[in-house]
């Protein structure tokens, strides 16, 4: 018995430790990604004619879109919807109220999110992962086979979204002026303003002026339909037990990384390369960006998982797991490092390092913070921002869940004498 219970107890351990390491490795990327748009905006960084990008920036550009850019943050979208179902199994093996709770943490999330996007940096994605927080609470207590059911249908709308040819003469594929308008205004704004100047121009200035309601109307009933699906994936993994036991996975991880990680760079590049050799109007070329970043996503989740399968784990591994841990403050660390690199409160260099070396200096980004969090964790159990959403969560200044809730003595022995008296009768 004993024996058993050492094995299972390791096993756990390398589930949690998987886990964190994913969220880590997660990390890497969504800088990587999210360089682009401190260095180019939100919307300027898929216009890179106009910061003069060309030549081997222009290729390494399209390298980061390929490989990395939508590919990175669907992994953070996984492990949410994974993490959530491992927190409410917790909250219910203490008798506690799962939806209860999940609720204040996606409200906290969302208030996060909004004071990020408010008041540092525009590309902020804790309000949205907030606001679908509320929408996965409608399937938390879903079959698996729903959750892949449900997840499967939207991958193939999103699929079917991106088939479409793109038109020049349709406003919604075009470029408008007002937003090419927008994104040189900021180009001075984000690289020579003070604080309150790009403040006020982040909460102001309106790119979609010449576009329209139903553009937004738009954009705000296919986020969720692109979305979901990785969140719904992440919740059924963690119900079958997908990261349960690496080592048992080890042929099925393999054979997803062997399928999913090719299907999903060539719809990509497909989507990426199309466009620039002047075939825009071909069929299909937007589902890389609607489908190839999920299927690349997930293979990269399997990829990662096979570091699992072996006896050891690597130094690296254990660095990873540590960025993992301490994910909501470094994604957020991140923004005010950057942010103090590109505007112009910091160095400035917003649209003028060039892609390549943005890519530097997000990955020496990275790098300390794979020095900082195994220094910090030695000290601290978790993150400042970790143990805020934690109390804000259970509602305990321990930033623990309460313990399981004991039932009177006299319900117990009632029940105790109610058996009794059953089985007396049956037998």
């Amino acid at each position: 018995m004993l024996y058993t219970e050492v094995i299972e107890l390791i096993i756990n351990k390398k589930r949690v430790q998987l886990i964190d390491g994913l969220r880590g490795f997660s990390l890497v990327g969504i800088v990587l990604a999210n360089m682009l748009i401190f260095q180019y905006g939100l919307f300027g960084e898929s216009e890179p004619q106009l910061f003069g990008i060309k030549g081997t920036d222009l290729a390494f550009h399209s390298f980061l879109n390929i490989t990395v850019v939508g590919s990175f943050m669907p992994i953070f979208a996984f492990m949410f919807g994974f993490g959530m179902i491992k927190l409410s199994d917790s909250l219910k093996t203490r008798g506690l109220r799962p939806k209860c709770h999940l609720a204040r943490r996606f409200l906290l999330l969302l208030i996060i999110g909004l004071l990020h996007s408010t008041f540092l940096w525009e590309g902020d994605i804790l309000a949205f992962y907030g606001v679908t927080g509320f929408l996965l609470l409608m399937f938390l207590n879903r079959k698996p086979k729903t959750l892949f059911v449900w997840a499967i249908i939207l991958l193939t709308i999103a699929g079917l979204l991106g088939l479409p040819s793109s038109d020049s003469s349709d406003p919604m594929a075009a470029t408008s002026q007002g937003m090419i308008n927008y994104i040189v205004q900021s180009q001075d704004i984000y690289g020579n303003g003070s604080y309150m100047e790009i403040k006020d121009f982040r909460n102001n200035a309106d790119p979609f002026a010449e576009m329209g309601s139903n553009f937004i109307l738009l954009v705000i009933v296919l986020a969720p339909i692109i979305t979901l699906p990785m969140f719904l994936l992440g919740m059924r993994s963690a119900r079958i037990g997908t990261f349960d036991n690496p080592q048992a996975m080890r042929r099925t991880y393999y054979r997803r990384t062997a399928v999913l990680v090719p299907v999903g760079l060539l719809l990509k590049a497909y989507g990426v390369l199309a466009p620039q050799l002047g075939a825009e109007s071909w069929l299909g070329t937007g589902i890389g960006s609607t489908l190839g970043g999920m299927l690349l996503a997930l293979g990269y989740i399997y990829a990662f998982a096979l570091l699992y399968t072996g006896k050891q784990r690597s130094a690296l591994m254990a660095r990873f797991e540590a960025v993992g841990r301490l994910s909501l403050t470094n994604y957020l660390m991140q923004s005010v490092i950057c942010t103090s690199i590109f505007y112009g409160y910091g160095l400035g260099l917003f649209g003028h390092a060039g892609v390549f070396v943005g890519a530097l200096i997000a990955v020496a980004v990275y790098c300390i913070q794979l020095w900082l969090s195994p220094i910090y964790l030695k000290k601290f159990r978790s993150g400042p921002l970790e143990y805020i959403l934690r109390i804000w969560t259970y509602l305990s200044w321990r930033g623990q869940p309460k313990k399981k809730r004991q039932k009177p003595r006299y319900t117990l022995e009632g029940e105790a004498n109610s058996l009794k008296s059953e089985q007396g009768y049956t037998g």
